[in-house]
């Protein structure tokens, strides 16, 4: 049926019914809107580990991934390796978000700059998650359809997995989202191994991969082409500036009980993850020889093939469970995706300027009506991209948007509303004007050859304009507009000097402490009064070092890997 064998159906009716219940059990403990944008705050280590591999892995990273190995080779790992640097950076940025005390990353712009400064941020936030939400789905679409042989169009499995998904998220909030992410965590890392020794031994190995492919560019971590060492470098400095102003982080940081579990939970997850892309690029790199003969396989459908053509041969069932991995990668994902855009319109648009003072069941409610808008929205654009890669490179800009306000206000006293819109429209402006067509052509003939790519401006280059670009208007039109009273940045900086303990008390208002809570002295690290750049603790250079170590060797493994049988 639908291409898909009697025992893979089995296999997924299964996954159904256990996930049914689950979102069944999540919904009947939503009472509030701390409930249903941050689960309480109740998760310890594990369930953290695994929100964080969840709600950051999807189908799509495998396929965007394997897609431009497919066409690029080992370099096109960096299309989700561009987080590897920040992996040591998650260990301090945790308790960071976590001592904020909030439900949504704009409550933090509400409390440190204004209303309208979250309210700008509430509109991007939604923006560039409804773009992540449409590309995860195209992506899961289209393997779905490659390994249905074609049966199922991947427009009619988006349209599935989205009422799926929806149902489950609106039932039960950001609980139901982590609960999902545990089941999903072990599934991905099913579905990201289960692959890899058969993919290998239908290529003849490492041996066979060199022996078949002639380009030696094909083996190279940093090509010269489009993949090559600034467009990894600005993709990098991309991610890392803009990972804390995706609106889901705040619950990957914050949902957990103290801020160790945001540490061990956003590190750790998001390192799992960094070795799981590993396999997806050896997957990618095998089809190059596996389909060598076969040109009208489309990038995106190339991870789906593989498991199409393998998985049938090792053992009944093993597409279903492939199916089923796929799926909850596209719930947990989606679904934590939703909750934080629902989050965001209902607290710091609809709350904060059209409805307030009304009871929680009230918020709950919108929450749910704007999570499903913003699904549509999501679904909207995934029929209207061409492909994951395509998709992928127009998140990693839409991320950053308000990275420049994000770092100014936290770690600069001096930044002010006007600098924090000024920062966020100058660097939209920049990325509007270069995404013009007049304007890649003016820059083909105008500009030097290293910042063009295939006719186009390069992206690299347009990411260090608008980037470069918001920090340097943020910091000169806060040097010249009034500042933001010290009595709100004294509140905002005594909170995140201010650790929080597993048995303090979840206060309603953000940036808030309870009463008796001792505010330790600042620690600086430059002594100046218009800097707030707090001195590091043992705790987190440690951290910091031991996951540097872990980046140095996974780098080390796959340079090593790369010279397998040559």
């Amino acid at each position: 049926m639908f291409g898909i064998g009697g025992w893979d159906l089995l296999t997924l009716f299964g996954y159904f019914v256990l996930i049914t219940g689950l979102g069944i059990a999540a919904a009947r403990k939503v009472k509030d809107t701390a409930d249903f944008f941050m689960a309480g705050r109740r998760f310890g280590r594990i369930f953290m580990i695994f929100f964080a591999f969840g709600a950051g892995t999807s189908g799509n990273d495998a396929v965007g991934v394997s897609s431009k190995t497919y066409t690029n080779g080992l370099s096109g790992i960096w299309y989700q390796w561009l987080w590897l640097f920040c992996t040591p950076f998650y260990w301090l940025i945790a308790p960071v978000l976590r001592r904020m005390r909030c439900l949504t990353t704009g409550d933090y712009f509400e409390y440190r700059f204004n209303g309208s400064v979250s309210g700008l941020y509430a509109l991007v936030g939604v923006l560039q998650l409804t773009v992540n939400i449409g590309i995860i789905q195209l992506g899961a679409g289209s393997m779905i359809e490659a390994i249905s042989g074609g049966e199922i169009h991947k427009e009619w499995a988006i349209l599935v997995m989205t009422v799926m998904f929806v149902v489950y998220g609106m039932a039960g909030g950001l609980a139901a989202a982590i609960i999902t992410d545990f089941i999903q965590g072990i599934l991905t890392v099913l579905l990201s191994f289960i692959l890899l020794p058969f993919a290998l031994k239908a290529v003849g190995g490492f041996a066979g991969l060199h022996e078949n492919i002639s380009d030696p560019h094909m083996f190279s971590l940093i090509a010269p082409g489009e993949i090559n060492g600034f467009f990894i470098a600005m993709l990098c400095t991309s991610a890392l500036l803009g990972i804390v102003t995706q609106p889901h982080i705040m619950g990957v940081c914050a949902a957990g009980r103290t801020e160790m579990d945001g540490r061990v939970g956003f590190a750790g997850g998001n390192l799992l993850k960094r070795l799981c892309t590993v396999a997806w690029m050896v997957v990618g790199l095998c089809a190059v020889v596996m389909y060598a003969d076969r040109p009208e396989i489309h990038q995106d459908q190339v991870y789906g093939q593989v498991a199409r053509d393998l998985l049938p041969t090792v053992m009944p069932g093993l597409i279903g469970v492939f199916i089923a991995a796929l799926i909850a990668s596209v719930m947990s994902s989606c679904d934590a995706f939703m909750v934080s855009c629902s989050g965001l319109f209902t607290q710091n648009l609809y709350k904060r300027w059209f409805v307030p003072d009304r009871e929680e069941a009230h918020y709950v409610l919108v929450g749910r009506i704007a999570a499903l808008a913003v699904v549509i929205s999501g679904v909207t654009f995934a029929f209207v991209v061409s492909d994951v890669p395509s998709g992928l490179v127009w998140f990693f800009k839409l991320q950053s948007l308000m990275a420049p306000a994000f770092w100014l206000g936290l770690f600069w006293r001096r930044t002010t509303v006007a600098g924090a819109w000024a920062a966020t429209l100058v660097a939209l402006v920049i990325l509007y004007l270069t995404s013009m067509a007049s304007f890649h052509s003016w820059a083909v003939e105008n500009l030097p050859e290293t910042m063009i790519w295939e006719g186009k401006f390069r992206d690299s280059w347009q990411i260090f304009l608008y980037l470069s670009g918001g920090f340097v208007a943020g910091i000169v039109v806060s040097l010249f507009t009034k500042r933001v009273p010290d009595s709100k940045l004294d509140r905002v900086y005594a909170c995140l000097r201010t650790p929080v303990d597993e048995s303090e008390p979840h206060l309603p208002e953000p940036f808030s402490l309870p009463e008796g809570i001792e505010v330790p002295p600042a620690r600086k690290l430059i002594n100046h009064p218009d800097f707030e750049i707090p001195m590091p603790t043992a705790v987190g250079m440690g951290g910091f070092a031991v996951l540097w170590l872990c980046v140095i060797g996974l780098i080390w493994f796959v340079f090593s890997m790369a010279g397998w049988g040559a």
